[in-house]
This record gives structure tokens, sequence and C-alpha cells, in this order.
């Protein structure tokens, strides 16, 4: 059975999420380390994203959200803005890395499910919104930076501390909402209707089962079950009137 989409609600919930995202950057960041790339709240959005809503509407969230960036509006922590924080920033690289990172939770959350087990879900998250975001953010930060590679990624373990308690939060929030909408990502639970199946009793549409209406009692002495047949004349009697 295929599962029903719902343009509009999935269109609301892509909004929502790309607005969440945009929203956890209003408190800004915070500058560590020898690169200009701060330490932002939104990477949480953005596992939420592919952890609620899968890897298709996930990756929209965050696509959504860069395009308004690319568009100019100051999104990013710090109300930063504008194409060239998606392009030669040292920061660029980790917008596509929240894609990557999405996308990678979005489809272990719909493999985990409908039994979403935390200690899967802990190092499947991690490896989302961590080591997919690291290995394309990092790359690029040295790249755009100048630095060798190696210091890119030491000066990436400031993130660290920060996104495996977003992790935490991740899988406590996705189990909860999960269980309160367990079809929100995937086909939901028990959605098979029941079928009739042998031995079964009359189903609840008057048919046995095999789709055979089920017969009835016939009377005595009854021709598939209309009038009684008559009954047998005595050989010894002659009716009145009879021709000879």
């Amino acid at each position: 059975m295929t599962r029903h989409r719902h343009p509009a609600r999935d269109l609301a919930q892509i909004a929502v999420f790309a607005g969440l995202i945009a929203a956890l950057g209003l408190p800004g960041g915070i500058q560590v380390g020898s690169t200009s790339v701060m330490i932002t709240f939104q990477t949480l959005g953005v596992m939420l994203a592919g952890a609620v809503l899968g890897p298709r509407k996930g990756v929209a969230a965050v696509a959504v959200f860069a395009v308004l960036v690319a568009a100019g509006l100051p999104l990013l922590s710090g109300g930063r803005g504008g194409i060239s924080w998606l392009t030669t920033a040292p920061s660029a690289g980790y917008p596509y890395g929240w894609l990557l990172g999405a996308f990678v939770i979005g489809l272990a959350t719909r493999r985990l499910l409908p039994a979403y087990r935390l200690w899967l879900a802990l190092p499947l998250t991690a490896l989302g919104g961590m080591v997919a975001v690291y290995a394309v953010g990092v790359p690029v930060t040295a790249l755009n930076a100048g630095v060798p590679l190696g210091a890119a990624f030491v000066d990436s373990l400031k993130f660290w501390p920060g996104d495996l308690i977003k992790v935490v939060v991740t899988v406590l929030v996705a189990r909860q909402v999960h269980r309160a909408y367990p079809g929100l990502i995937g086909r939901p639970a028990g959605g098979r209707p029941t079928r009739a199946v042998a031995g079964d009793p009359v189903a609840a549409d008057g048919r046995a089962p095999g789709g055979s209406t089920p017969s009835r009692a016939r009377p005595a002495g009854s021709r598939d079950g209309g009038s009684p047949a008559p009954a047998a004349a005595h050989p010894d009697h002659h009716p009145t009137g009879g021709d000879r």
C-alpha cells in the first residue's frame, strides 16, 4: 500500500523547520579558535529537521533556509546573509554539510522506526549531525581560510561538546514526537486493511470467507429453498373426471 501524501501539510512542516533553523540563529554565535567559524545553535534545528521530518522533508527544510540566506536574508547566526556566506566564507561548507546531515539523520530515523531504540539512535544521529557535517564543512574551511586540513580539523573540535549535547536533545525529542505521531515518517503502523481468513465466521458484509454468500437452510421437501414439492399420488388412486 502506498502512503498518501498531503502536500499542504508537508509544505507547512518544511516551512516550520526552516523557520526553526532561522530562529536558533537569533541568540548569535560564539567565536572560538583561529578561524571565523562560530559555534551556533542552528545545527540543532538541522538535526531535528532530519529526525522529525525524515530525509525528504528534512533536506527540503534546510534547502529552503539556505536559499533564503543566499537571497540575502540575514538568517545565519549573528545576522549574516548573502551568497558570499555560501561560497567564499570559511564557514561556507557547513550549510552544505547540513543538507547531507539532515538526509543521513532522516534516513537513519526512518530505518529505526517504529522501534526507535536510543542506543541505536544516538550514534546514527551523531553520524549525520556531526560526521557528515564536518566531512563537508572542514575541507571547505581549510580551502577558504587558507589553512592546512589538519589545522581546520583541530579547529572543528570546538564544536564537539555542544554538538554531542544537541544529538542527545534531538534523539529525546524525536522519540517523543514519533511516539505521539507514529506515521510522521513512512507508512503508519497498522495501516493495512484487515482481511477475512480461512476458518473465520461470516464477514461483516454478510459474505462467507472467499466472497461467497452463505447458503440458507432448506426446509424439508423443498426444491432450492422454494415451495414444498407436491406429494406423489397413490398408485391405486384415480382422479375423478380424468381421461381413460
